[in-house]
């Protein structure tokens, strides 16, 4: 029928001996038995509906050949779109599809599709994609190195692997494919960071070499410093928030002051701004736990307070030219704040103080260390942070300080000591009263031994007394066995066999 295709029988044999021009269906020894070979050309629709020609050739007979269309036409769109789409293909038109994501993820993973993926695995057919081709994908990506020089990171590989797992569980769910070989692909690890402290010694070091930790964070005096450097900066009370209270700086640019209660001392993080490039994007926290309230100490109303006189200044100043957005952290005309700015105006704040670098980021983990040092609770530390996990809060964003590193090791020193006056005094007590064998019981632990067996106490069973051996010329005899009963009597007993040994019977 001509809604299944058709199906025919070519030949390759060349025209007037031209390499290079097939006669295909017009050779005339087509009917000859075993010349050319059969195939078939039909269309079949994928899963966006458009119509795609499929044409099979090779095939020894015309039943070969019809069975081999038919199970084409047969299988459901899915499966065909499986077999037939490419990786290049069917990952673009995974992006189309990601429509509920964030704009700056899209972007990551755009980057990751047309940077890594397609280059490696674009020409590849979607149901072919094996263990053995992602292997040889990320070992030619980890020899690859950045515009820096450097090479990828294992994050950027496990963000990478992520990326393309994401988009054959796609394929899974959409019946295009039936497993994911992106799920036992085995990666580098990746440590995840660990803030370290600007220690005097790690100063030094970083002023003498220029060597420095990935992730660093202030002690509470470098805070202060900058803190006293920055007291006049426009944006003072914008670092005094980031550092004290540990808000991400998308949180810091999207705060409006209708989310601020300052009679009350609080404020609600319910948005935030983002950035791809130079545009800008407002939209909900990082995370379901990001969406919290925090609270405001009276110093912090205070530097907001002084924020919102001096913002009222700059609207005078502005006149009509002025934005007015609700923003509490704006440009001096009202428009909101982008977040990459902050982060240069920070780095340039650091240099004129002339304080070991840290980046802005590292301000929340700075803030999630001073609260842990001032005695907070990592439940707490956790919800002012907006982490979904304590883990995460424990093992990332709180770095012990020099101070509560000495007091620890103050407290456990103190235990130990505190334990070996109790032993000495102890073993002082035993050597008064038991001599220099009580002193090395109570040194070795054991316990206190009675004096006399007798008054061991009730319940105490002594080791019946060892029969002695007596001498009657050349034999040796035994003597009688004692033993003792419960009521500490001794009952004699004679033991049979010394006593025929010692009379014995008169024989015929």
């Amino acid at each position: 029928m001509a809604s299944r295709g058709v199906i025919f029988k070519s030949c390759t044999c060349d025209i007037d001996g031209r390499p290079g021009r097939r006669r295909n269906r017009t050779c005339s020894r087509l009917t000859e038995r075993g010349h050319g070979s059969w195939q078939f050309d039909c269309r079949v629709r994928d899963i966006r509906g458009r119509s795609t020609q499929v044409r099979r050739s090779g095939f020894p007979s015309q039943a070969a050949a019809t069975r081999a269309r038919d199970g084409v036409l047969d299988q459901s769109l899915e499966r065909f779109t499986g077999q037939r789409w490419t990786v290049e293909r069917w990952l673009r038109y995974w992006l189309t599809t990601r429509t509920s994501i964030r704009p700056t993820t899209l972007r990551v993973y755009t980057q990751h599709v047309e940077q890594y993926l397609i280059p490696h695995l674009g020409k590849l057919r979607l149901a072919d994609v094996t263990v053995r081709h992602l292997t040889a994908m990320f070992t030619e990506l980890a020899k690859q190195t950045t515009r820096t020089g450097e090479p990828l990171a294992p994050a950027t590989l496990h963000r990478i692997c992520a990326t393309l797992r994401g988009a054959l569980n796609a394929a899974i769910r959409n019946d295009l494919i039936t497993d994911n070989p992106a799920r036992r692909i085995e990666l580098p690890g990746r440590p995840r960071p660990h803030a370290v402290v600007w220690t005097p010694e790690r100063v030094q070091q970083w002023r003498q070499h220029g060597t420095r930790d990935k992730v660093a964070v202030w002690t509470a005096e470098h805070l202060a410093t900058f803190l006293d450097r920055v007291a006049a900066d426009r944006l003072y009370a914008l670092w005094w928030l980031i550092a004290l209270r540990g808000l991400r700086r998308g949180e810091a640019a999207g705060l409006r002051w209708c989310d601020v209660d300052l009679q009350h001392g609080t404020a609600i993080i319910v948005q935030q701004i983002t950035c791809t490039g130079r545009r800008t994007y407002v939209g909900p926290p990082k995370s379901t736990a990001s969406r919290r309230v925090i609270a405001l100490d009276r110093h912090t109303v205070q530097a907001l307070r002084d924020h919102a006189n001096r913002q009222r200044l700059e609207r005078t100043a502005a006149g009509r030219h002025w934005h007015d957005t609700g923003y509490v952290f704006t440009r001096p005309d009202g428009r909101p704040l982008h977040p990459d700015y902050l982060t240069y105006r920070f780095h340039r704040l650091c240099q004129t103080a002339e304080l070991p670098p840290v980046r802005l980021h590292d301000l929340r983990h700075g803030a999630a260390s001073l609260a842990h040092q001032a005695g907070t609770d990592l439940k707490t530390i956790q919800d002012q942070l907006g982490h979904a996990s304590i883990v995460l809060t424990a093992d990332t964003y709180t770095s012990v300080l020099p101070d509560s590193q000495r007091r620890a090791a103050a407290a456990t020193a103190e235990l130990v000591l505190t334990a070996a006056r109790a032993v000495r005094k102890q073993i002082k007590k035993r050597r008064n009263e038991y001599g220099d064998h009580g002193a090395r019981s109570a040194t070795l632990g054991a316990p206190e031994r009675p004096a006399n067996r007798e008054t061991a106490g009730h319940g105490a069973s002594p080791r019946p007394a060892r029969p002695k051996k007596r001498k009657s010329g050349n034999s040796t005899q035994r003597a009688t066995i004692v033993h003792i009963g419960r009521t500490g009597h001794a009952k004699p007993q004679v033991n049979e066999r010394a006593a025929r040994d010692s009379n014995p019977e008169p024989t015929d």
